[in-house]
Order: C-alpha cells, then structure tokens, then sequence
C-alpha cells in the first residue's frame, strides 16, 4: 500500500481535507488499499468519498481516468459526477452497476462473440408472460409481477432455476405458486429470452463478469484501466453484483466501499450487508472508519433513531442476508452505529393515534398547512408509507386542503408531457435563433414557456392536475435561474445540454409540492419535515413479514424513515380503516419504548415524545396505547411480541400441527388468492394457517382468538376455514360485498 505521507500535497488538496471533519478526513487520508466506511445516516458520506476520490486525484496518486465509482440509481450516479466535476475531479467513471456493465459488455462483446451485443429489453414482464403461457399458467396481472420478482431474486443470487426451490425455502420466500413451479417458469422464461435474441439487466452483470472471468486479455484489459474502484451503498450489494465486482479487481485490493447496515432495506431483491459486514475479515489490513456525526437531524429526531435501531433483535443488520440471499452463512451482527447529533435542538418528536385512516389522513393535512403558514416550503415535507396503496387517502385529505403534491415513484418527471413538450420547445427555440428573446436566460425560458399557456405569476388555486402542470414548469424555470446564479453569462444551448444530461440520468429538479413516497422510495432523500404514517401491526411490519430477520428489516425501512427528517417528525397510526369501523388494530411493536406514555388521540391535543426516544433511554413496559392488549402464547401463557404474536406460540413451546389441515389450507387460500387476483398471503398468512392448524378452532369464538384474524377475515373467511378444519364441504361462494370506502388496502402491496 502507497503511504500518503509520502505523496506531495498542493494547497487544493490541502483544502479538501481541511474542509472535513475528523472521521471523514481519515477516510480521505486512508491509504490506497481497502478502505471501509461505515457512514450512519446524514454523515456526510457522499461528501467523504468525492473528497477521497478528489484528493487520490488531486496528489496525483491516481489518475481520474483509472478510478470508477458505481452506485444503484441513476440519481446517486449523476450526483457523484456533478460532485467530483465540482471538485476537479471530472476524468472520474461514476456509474451505476449497470450502465458501468452495459458500457464495459458493449465494447467486448463483438470481439469476444463476433456479433453485436443482443437487444437489451427493459422489462421481464412481457417476457414471464409469454413463458407462463408455454406452461399453460394464467397468471393474474399482480402474479405475474410477483413471479417476475421471485425470477430477478433468484438471478440476484446466481441460483439456477434447480437450485430456486431449496433457496426459496431456506430463505422463508412467501410466494404465489410452489416452488417447482416458479423454477419451472425461471426456466422457460431463459427459454424464451434466448429465442427473442435478447437480454435483461441481470445478464448484463452475469455476461460481463463472464467475460472478464473467461478471456485473460478482457480481464487485462479492463484492469489496466481502472486502478481503484469505490462502491457506494455497499450494504445494497446482491451476489451477482459482488461477483462483478470481485471481476473487475482481480487479485487486487484498491477498493473503497461506503455503507451503513442499519440501512439494509432491500434484501427481498437479493441485497446483503453480508459482504460490508464481512469487509475486514475478507481483507485483513483494511482501515475501518466509522462516520456517526449526524449533520441532518436535530438531537430529539437522531435519539429516536438510536433507540429504535438499539432494540433491534440478534436478527438484525448483520443477518439480513437470511431474509433475500438463501442460507448463506450468517456473519455476527456488528454494534449499530449510533449516531451523534451535530444540529441544535428541535421539537420533540410527535406520535398521534387517530379512529380511522381518513381522520389520521386529514389530520396529516392540517399539520402540513401549519407548517405550511410557519413558512416551511412543501418541497420541503414528505408523507412517507409503507406500501403504495396507502397513498390515496393522503392524496384526497391534501387535494382537499388545496395544497400542491407529488407522488414519488410514478411518472418520471423527464417523461411527464409538459416536461417534454417544454423541452421540445427550447430545442426549437434554440434552433430557430430569433433576434426578439429577451435578454438573459431567465427570462428567455419564461417568454418560451409562455406558449405553453404558463405565466411565473399566474399559479393555478389550490391542487389537481393543472397545479401539479405549473409546478412542474415552474421547477424547470427555477433550474435556469439556479444556472444563471452560478453563471450570469448562462446560455440556452447550454441550459438545453444541462436538461439532456438530467434526463439521461433522471437527476430531477425540485417541484414546489409535498412529496408521497414509499418509505422504499424516500431513501437516500431527506425533507425539513416528515410523516410517518400508518403504523400498525401488519403494514409496519408487513403481514407477510415472519422471520426474525423479515421482521429487522421492516424496523430498518422505519429507521430509514425517521432519518430522513431533519427537524419535524410525526409518527402517527389508525386503529381502523374506515371511520365509525372496528378500532381493532394495533400500534406497530417497533413503537414499544419509544413514544410517550399517551400518545395523542383524535381529537385530543397534540403530545410530543418526551419520553424513551427523547432521551435516549429506554421505555418503561407500560407505554401501550389504548385499546392494545398484548398477545400471549397459547401454550405457556408468555406474552408475545413480533412473528411469535402472529404464530401465536414462543418459537420454543412445542407445535401440534396438523399436517393434513395446513396443507388443505394452504390449497384453498392459493385458490382463494387465485381468484382474488392477489398475492397468496393477502388472503392468510402462512403463520395464520400455522395457528390454524395447531389450535384447530371449533367455533367463531375461538377462530378469533387467532392472530391475525380480524373481523373482515372472519367475515370473508371464516366460514371456509372452518369447514376444512372440521373436514366439511365447503360452502357455496357468495358475491363479495361492496367496499364501504374507497380507501386503498394498506396490506395488498409491497414497494421497492
């Protein structure tokens, strides 16, 4: 390893070390080798990895051109380039996994095959279609997507379609057909790829590592260009993205990979921290920094984030590769980072319970718009959920507050039709050349716009399509001012170029609205105020979360939630769906500890958490809200907490499952799910049909008794499960009632 002691240092590089604090400036200073940063959330991590690749740059150790940074979005990438361009480190290769594969694969694959490179296609599903209809499967739309999960985890993890049904059971994969059939389906759908003469984006990882892996010369090649390689997010990497990664160094060690397992939040894709966590033992003489100052939040936000993330079970962040990656071996779980708050104080976070989801939705709204009048912008407060269907009732309460939104995750603000049709005509404008533009680009972009019908003084009132329009163009137009800021010389040709370069790279300018996003959708991003919306058992964590290490990472996706605040922080659930409905529901376990004696009601005045989660300390047992009793397990009395309150049994008290019963349910709820058009564990959960099968209830009474098995489950249900518990023909279906409000189900999706 090259000492840096022993390398020149200029004033420039000096000043890039300066300008840091002291766990981040011996992350730069690291010497050229293994390097591992360990970067909690709003640690400055991306500001530590520029600086280190800026300073490797700037003292000549390597030159830019030989360095490639890889990261998971396209996002992530375009903000490292225009971070590294900033700091005179433009030469530097930062890409995603992919692209970085695409560009790599494109160059050696016609000498290596002697044709062009296959068409790539953008989506499997139309591809898993056309596999399932060889079987003669009819797949439901929501199936099919799910089918094509289950077929890119298994890619994710380099499993054959053989080696699927045993990695399917090993990792507790909750799925919508047996697992034979799923393999079978893997493997016509290779069938079927191969015939089109086309590629997904798995393989262009699996064929460039393949490459690199069976020509030495490619393998040359490629590491005589790059010399050091730095993987952002490396807590997110799966197994085929390793082994690319394993490729392109060779026998060599000039890495630097930056991560935070606390924030593992995509294991269900493949993703593993295992191979953060297992960093120092895979390379003994790696330097280790561990970034914890907290420059995002203020103090009461960060010490609820500490507590929560401290009650994490011995399934945590070290073992989360369980619950995507198979029965890889489990390395220990490391001390979770705890973060220290570097912001002043701040108000205490809040914690509300409300009768119904349309009454917590439109108190979310009344909060928005005090915020909104104590002058925090809306682009500055998300409403963040745990599943997209949980989105409309926000939706409705904020349009009936006349308050102006976005919703992340759908349309691509480059694709929306007056983004393109605004950038078609500063193309045109910029070709036509007239000589009556106003002077200045600013004013330029507005006069264009204006043949668009949009006037910067003219907002339409309050929310809707024709507002979300205007703010969409309104975004564009505070770009050119940005541009102009920097550079009062600005011009069209270089505002259109600046466009082009975001749109390729989906770096998305700031719309003036509240956004609504998955909290899946929210990492990475971070707002003044936050919502953190719909806790409650069986949303947060998921229903068909069962596992212990499922489990640690639904209460991962709420630390990633509650670190994307900086100041405000309501925390806030339902105890029914509908308003006058059954309050049958319970606060989310991950709450145990953390909230104020009495949370807030309806109605009732607003309490902040002052208790466990503002001081850092634990929770007394006693802070339960109303209405919440605990579970207990059926056969030793203990209570219960978790996957063992849905089982409704300690993991170690004995079972006496039916056999012959689970399995008779588990048919029927797949016929069930069939018809319904819905994941399999909508309908029950495996560990619902577990109790099931070991209680063997005889009557209404003592169904319910069951967890999860809810008023609108016996009404649906009840009379099926059990007659197939006393062994009795099933009754005549009957049509399914109407819904009494358009409310969006809370627990039929999962976002990513």
């Amino acid at each position: 390893m090259i000492d840096d002691h022993a390398r020149p240092v200029g004033d420039d590089a000096r000043a890039l070390v300066e300008a840091l604090d002291p766990e981040q400036r011996l992350a730069v200073l690291a010497p050229i080798g293994p390097v591992c940063v360990l970067a909690g959330a709003g640690t400055g991590k991306t500001r530590t990895i520029t600086h280190r690749i800026a300073f490797l740059v700037g003292t000549g150790a390597i030159p830019a051109g030989q360095i490639l940074a890889v990261t998971f979005t396209t996002r992530a990438a375009g903000e490292l380039r225009g971070r590294l361009r900033v700091l005179g480190a433009a030469g530097v290769q930062a890409r995603t996994f992919h692209a970085a594969a695409l560009r790599q694969l494109g160059y050696f694959w016609p000498k290596v095959a002697g044709v062009a490179l296959p068409r790539l296609v953008e989506s499997k599903i139309a591809l898993v279609a056309r596999a399932a209809s060889r079987l003669r499967l009819a797949p439901s739309r929501t199936e099919l997507r799910d089918l094509t999960g289950e077929i890119e985890w298994a890619k994710a993890t380099l499993l054959t379609p053989a080696d699927y049904p045993a990695a399917a059971a090993a990792a507790a994969r909750e799925t919508t057909h047996p697992a034979d059939v799923i393999a079978g389906l893997y493997d016509a759908y290779e069938a079927v790829k191969r015939d089109a003469g086309v590629l997904d984006f798995d393989d262009l990882l699996l064929l460039t590592a393949a490459v690199i892996e069976e020509h030495r010369w490619v393998a040359d090649e490629l590491r005589s260009r790059y010399r050091h390689f730095v993987v952002d997010e490396y807590q997110d990497v799966n197994p085929l993205q390793q082994r690319l990664l394993d490729a392109w160094l060779g026998e060599r060690d000039s890495l630097c990979v930056v991560g935070d397992a606390n924030q593992t939040i995509y294991s269900f894709t493949g993703a593993s921290p295992r191979h953060l966590v297992e960093f120092p033992r895979r390379f003994p003489d790696a330097q280790v920094v561990r970034l914890v100052r907290d420059y995002r939040s203020t103090p009461q936000v960060v010490a609820l984030a500490n507590a929560l993330i401290a009650r994490a079970g011995a399934a945590g962040a070290g073992t989360a590769g369980a619950a995507g990656g198979g029965a890889a071996a489990r390395p220990a779980r490391p001390a979770p980072l705890k973060l220290l708050a570097q912001r002043p104080d701040g108000p205490a976070p809040v914690f509300t319970e409300h009768d119904s989801e349309p009454e917590e939705a439109a108190a979310v709204a009344d909060r928005i718009r005090a915020l909104l009048a104590a002058g925090v912008p809306a682009s500055e407060m998300a409403v963040l959920y745990r599943v997209n269907a949980q989105s409309e009732a926000y939706e409705t309460a904020i349009t009936a507050a006349g308050i102006p939104y976005l919703v992340r995750g759908g349309e691509r603000f480059f694709d929306r039709p007056e983004v393109t049709e605004a950038v078609r005509l500063l193309r045109a404008a910029l070709r036509s050349a007239q000589d009556d533009r106003p002077d200045g680009l600013a004013a330029q972009v507005s006069d264009i716009f204006a043949a668009l019908g949009w006037r910067s003084d003219d907002p339409p009132h309050g929310a809707g399509a024709e507002r979300e329009r205007w703010e969409n163009l309104a975004a564009l137009t505070r770009l050119a001012d940005d541009m102009v800021g920097g550079d009062p010389e600005a011009t069209l040709d270089r505002f259109v170029a600046d466009l082009a370069d975001r749109a390729a790279h989906q770096h998305i300018p700031t719309v003036e609205g509240v956004t609504l996003a998955s909290l899946h959708a929210a990492k990475g991003l971070e707002w003044d105020a936050v919502f953190l919306v719909g806790l409650v058992e069986g949303t947060l964590p998921i229903i068909h979360a069962q596992t212990p290490a499922q489990i640690e990472e639904e209460r991962r996706l709420l630390y990633v939630g509650v670190t994307r605040a900086r100041e405000y922080l309501t925390l806030s659930w339902a105890l029914a769906r509908n308003e006058g409905g059954r309050r049958s529901r319970r606060p989310s376990h991950f709450l145990d500890g953390l909230m104020p004696r009495s949370p807030a009601s309806a109605g009732g005045p607003t309490r902040s958490g002052t208790g466990a989660a503002a001081s850092g300390e634990s929770g007394a047992g006693g802070q339960r809200s109303r209405n919440r009793s605990a579970v207990r397990c059926r056969v030793c009395g203990r209570p219960l907490a978790g996957p063992a309150a849905r089982m409704g049994r300690c993991e170690t008290c004995p079972a006496d499952v039916d056999q012959a019963l689970f399995d008779r349910l588990r048919a029927w709820r797949s016929a069930r799910a069939k018809e319904q058009g819905a994941p399999a564990f909508v309908v029950l959960t495996d560990a619902t049909l577990m109790a099931i099968a070991e209680h063997r209830p005889t009557g209404v009474a003592e169904l319910v008794s069951i967890p999860g098995i809810g008023q609108a489950k016996l009404d649906r249900y009840g009379e099926d499960v059990l007659a197939l518990v006393e062994g009795r023909a099933l009754p005549e279906p009957v049509p399914a009632p109407a819904p009494a409000s358009s409310s969006s189900s809370s627990s039929s999706s999962s976002s990513s």
